[in-house]
Order: structure tokens, then sequence, then C-alpha cells
């Protein structure tokens, strides 16, 4: 018996005012699958996060995370949820320790869900740092420890390494290569990146203006086409742009 899907979404669309944001995506996600989405700025792959995660409402279609609606269960599906947004802003004089307490009392965590999380995410050693005196590397890390503080069944993250430089995003990868090792927790990464997409993720959503245009395993996408080297190569050859334009 094949497992339950933990985030549906069905024939979904979403506008603001003469913008098409999303436009009929479907998409269904599994327990400890990750998926990346695949696509430029602009692309609807924030307001396709945020529809998901609950921030948004579709003007039509349906969204079910663990086969049920947002509405009339959204206290129950946020318990489940972990976010990473773009930009993490935190209080200044709040120690890396007390910030992620304060979050973990949300979910009821205690003291020994802080030290657990803060040794996940590297931070130990950083634990009495005010958060307005971290680099940005450890900033992010901290927003991922947020992310992770209550255990969640499926983590959102959106760009989580933008603006990262590469050993900072890389440190960023290992936790979450960690975190697919020891759990089922679900994840969808939004990223312009290839190669994150590729070291992260076994499903790969290419997705533009609003619409998805492939999907699949880095094997299935590339097919056996040899012209196509990675996954700009084939992102040019469906739009005739390369990702980052």
């Amino acid at each position: 018996m094949s497992p339950s899907p933990v985030i549906e979404v069905k024939n979904v669309f979403k506008s603001f005012k003469t913008v098409h944001a999303v436009r009929g995506v479907n998409l269904t996600i599994y327990p400890g699958q990750f998926v990346a989405l695949l696509g430029p700025n602009g692309a609807g792959k924030t307001t396709l996060v945020e529809m998901i995660e609950g921030i948004q409402k579709p003007d039509s279609g349906e969204i079910r995370i663990l086969g049920k609606p947002w509405k009339g269960h959204e206290k129950e599906l946020r318990q489940v949820i972990g976010l990473s947004l773009q930009e993490t802003r935190y209080i200044e004089k709040l120690t890396t320790f007390e910030t992620l307490r304060l979050f973990g009392s949300f979910f009821g965590m205690g003291k020994e869900r802080v030290e657990e999380v803060l040794q996940l995410v590297g931070l130990e050693e950083k634990r009495k740092a005010y958060t307005v005196n971290l680099s940005g590397g450890q900033r992010q890390r901290l927003a991922l420890g947020i992310a992770l503080i209550n255990h969640p069944r499926i983590l959102l993250l959106d760009e989580p390494t933008t603006g990262l430089d590469p050993n900072a995003r890389r440190e960023i990868w290992e936790i979450l290569r960690s975190l697919r090792a020891s759990s089922d927790t679900s994840m969808i990464l939004t990223t312009h990146y290839m190669e994150e997409a590729e070291q992260l993720c076994e499903q790969i959503i290419i997705i533009d203006e609003g619409e998805i245009l492939k999907e699949g395993t880095m094997k299935d996408l590339l097919g056996e086409d040899s012209s196509l080297k990675n996954l700009d190569d084939l992102f040019t050859a469906l739009t005739g742009r390369r990702l980052h334009d």
C-alpha cells in the first residue's frame, strides 16, 4: 500500500491584478520526499509555496496538507510545518539560544529541543551571540533551526541560500542532507541555483510564468539528449531563456 501524500495541489490558480502568478499547477508530494521548485525570479515559486503554507489563498483549485484543507484546520496544520523564508529578521538583542527558545515556546518545545537544534545547525559556539552579530551564513542556519524546532513533517524553504557565499551555502546543504538521512520530513525547496536542486532533491520541478514546464528526476529531465548537460540547458531548451535571465 503506497503512503498517503503529505501535500496535494490540484489545478491551482493565483493572480495579482494583471499578473498571473500561478496557472493551473498540480503537485503531489509524499513522506520523506525532497522536491525542488526551480525557476527564475518571478516564475511563481514563492507564490505557490505561500499558498501551500497557508499565507495566500488560491483563486481557484485545491490544496490539501496531510489530506486536509487549510480552512478549518489552520491550528493543526501549522504545528506540522516548518518555514524558512527568503529574508528572516530577528530581535537583535536576543541571543541565538534565546531566539530558538522563543520560537520553540510557540510549539511547547523546551530547552532540550533547543540544544538539539543548536547542534543540528552547528551554532553551539554562537549560543550566547546576539543575532545582530551573526554572519549571513550563521543567520541562515538560525533560520533553518527555527524551521526545524517543531520536528516538522513538512519543511518549506524559500531560496534559503540566496546571497550566501559557496561555503555557507554548502553548510546549509549538509544540514539538509543530515535531516533527510535521519527523518521522513518532506521538503519543498525553491531555488534558482541548479546545483542546489541537483544536490538536495530527487524530484525537480521546473516552473516559469506560473506553469510547470517539466518535472521528474535529473535522469528523467535530461533524458538521452546528449546536448543537455544540466538543468540550465534544459530550461533554455524549454523557454529560449536561461534561468538567471
